[in-house]
């Protein structure tokens, strides 16, 4: 039996576009600081919520904010790029190649 490698791409482009589409709507929550900074970013790295706590607002230690909002953020994309990994990796796991499951 030979296999159609254009049926095949099709199958796998549309797969493609079938977890774009579900990244777009799965996200990562992240809260650091004790829960004062949280960020929840899509698995297609788009930040969909920031919230800061009243009581970590300081304007004699601006930088103590930005550090909680920097980390916040990272981990996040940390995050929301590990989701995206998987899921691509479930497509590429169906084709076979050796190494990747």
């Amino acid at each position: 039996m030979r296999v159609d490698p254009g049926k095949a791409l099709r199958q796998m482009q549309q797969r493609q576009e079938q977890i774009m589409e579900e990244l777009a709507q799965k996200t990562v929550e992240v809260t650091v600081g004790g829960g004062t900074v949280r960020i929840v970013m899509t698995g297609q790295q788009e930040v969909k919520e920031l919230t800061i706590a009243p009581e970590v607002v300081d304007p004699e230690d601006v930088e103590m904010l930005q550090d909680l909002v920097l980390a916040a953020f990272n981990e996040a994309l940390e995050r929301s790029r590990d989701m995206a990994e998987e899921q691509m990796r479930s497509l590429l796991g169906g084709l076979g190649i050796p190494g990747l499951r």
